[in-house]
């Protein structure tokens, strides 16, 4: 294991400590390295540090197929001219090194010569969503081979047919710290933590699978309290038992009843991604200049927010050190406004609602979703269901794909059952579900009163770069919705 960058036994000390300190760096120094930047056409710029633990170990026929861990460190020194962008980047923390990175991305984004350093401060303490004592890197990984072999076992006391278990947790130990031209240092502690678990269930020549997971900013002990795993163990049996006695779905338009949770990824793909203000300030969003103008129904409010304690999606501070906050987008069926980072919030005139965010020291910042959701109705999800004779229930979604400017949309529904007098009846495989993201909020008949967020799996990706984030849906009615189908 690693050396923590932090004294054993001891409570974690302040990121300013733990990335400039241990890299021989001073405040002084961030105001000379702000100055190589700054000037000229250049208006804005920070500095990001990164130190990350990270660590993966996967079983599979219950022997441990893969294990790795990782360690990086970085800064990344980004340079702001109009809307022009100049970054740079090193994994060599010290100060000639960052002082090329500080010219090269002062170059990119206007090329003219060094200016004076700019004062930084301190910022006060950040809020504590997460208040993880032990990092999960920190677990021995004899704990979590042997969580996960009692995930195994528990899954495969499921029932007879389940003849194989994949299952993997990974945990990761970031540290972060933003210093920025207006003379700003905030830092950051960021646990996170995931456990994966797939059952492939298989009854004669049918062979079928179930994924389920959980996670968050949490300590590594949620997955043990209350035998959380096993829970975890018999939902992934659960549905690979119920796709193997699945119908093939039927295709056509109809009214389709989405459940409370993980379908919320469909609204995160096909709604909230035109609601990132770079898409919008670029008009190329199917969103782009409608704020104060309906896009939904009056039922539906969507939200954004990243301060929900202990959640996947949740920061304390975002990646650029804004506070992370509640952002109502869509209110009432009225599109309220757009989630913004520095860039564009500067640009477009629009309030910071801390969501600049990036994978690594080794990707400039963008607008990204954190938690986001739809607000819950005041309708009982049983009397959504009864008000339809013949539709789709949709519980739970693979992938699927969706084109922004458009907002059309493709996904498939990994557990799905048909609908039919207003009752659910017969589990369905293969169903597809096509449409537009604006279009299917006008399509909503009715918001149950269930709200529920994801387990906490979800991983956005957006020009090529990955961050953790949340979803939730309440139980849902869109009306005369198209549904892909393989019953011929």
């Amino acid at each position: 294991m690693t050396n923590p960058p932090y004294p054993p036994n001891q409570a974690p000390l302040p990121p300013e400590a733990l990335l400039l300190d241990r890299n021989a760096l001073t405040p002084r120094n961030l105001e000379q390295l702000m100055g190589e930047v700054l000037g000229g056409a250049v208006e804005y710029a920070d500095i990001y540090f990164e130190y990350t633990v990270s660590d993966a170990v996967g079983i599979e026929e219950g022997i441990v197929k893969s294990a790795s861990q990782h360690v990086s460190q970085g800064a990344g020194v980004r340079g702001v001219a109009q809307e022009k962008t100049g970054y740079a980047y090193s994994d060599d923390i010290t100060l000639k090194a960052l002082e090329q990175a500080a010219r090269t991305a002062r170059a990119i984004a206007e090329g003219s010569s060094s200016s004076a350093p700019v004062a930084v401060r301190v910022g006060p303490p950040a809020r504590d969503l997460y208040p993880v004592r032990t990092p999960p890197t920190e677990v021995p990984i004899t704990d979590k081979v042997e969580l996960l072999a009692k995930v195994d076992a528990a899954a495969r006391a499921a029932d007879p047919r389940i003849v194989n278990v994949l299952a993997s947790v990974a945990t990761e130990y970031r540290v972060i710290l933003i210093a920025t031209s207006e003379g700003l240092v905030v830092g950051d502690i960021r646990p996170l933590s995931r456990l994966n678990v797939s059952c492939i269930a298989e009854e004669g020549t049918n062979r079928q699978i179930g994924t389920h997971g959980a996670g968050g900013r949490t300590e590594f002990t949620q997955f043990l309290e209350g035998d959380a795993y096993a829970g975890l163990a018999r939902e992934a049996a659960r549905q690979a038992l119920l796709n193997l006695e699945a119908e093939d779905a039927p295709a056509g338009t109809m009214d389709v009843v989405l459940g409370p949770g993980w379908p919320g990824i469909l609204l995160h793909e096909a709604i909230g991604h035109g609601l990132e203000a770079d898409f919008n300030r670029k008009e190329v969003s199917a969103f782009s200049g409608l704020i104060g103008k309906r896009v939904g129904a009056e039922c539906c409010t969507v939200v954004d927010d990243g301060t929900i304690p202990g959640r996947r999606g949740s920061l304390n501070v975002d990646d650029e050190g804004t506070p992370t906050s509640r952002t109502v987008l869509i209110e009432n069926g009225i599109l309220k406004g757009y989630l913004t980072d520095r860039l564009n919030a500067r640009l477009t005139g629009a309030a910071l609602t801390g969501n600049g965010r990036r994978e690594s020291y080794a990707h400039a910042p963008m607008p990204r979703m954190t938690n986001t959701y739809m607000e819950a109705g005041d309708t009982p999800p049983e009397d959504i269901i009864k008000g339809v004779r013949k539709g789709l229930y949709a519980v739970s979604f693979g992938g699927g794909q969706v084109d922004i400017t458009s907002g059309k949309f493709v996904f498939s529904a990994s557990e799905a059952y048909l609908i039919e007098d207003g009752r659910v009846t017969r589990p369905v495989k293969g169903a597809t579900l096509i449409g537009n993201g604006p279009d299917v909020l006008t399509r909503v008949a009715a918001v149950g009163n269930d709200l529920a967020l994801d387990p906490g799996i979800g991983t956005c990706g957006k020009e090529g770069q990955s961050v953790p984030v949340g979803v939730g849906l309440p139980t849902i009615r869109v009306d005369a919705l198209t549904v892909g189908g393989t019953k011929s």
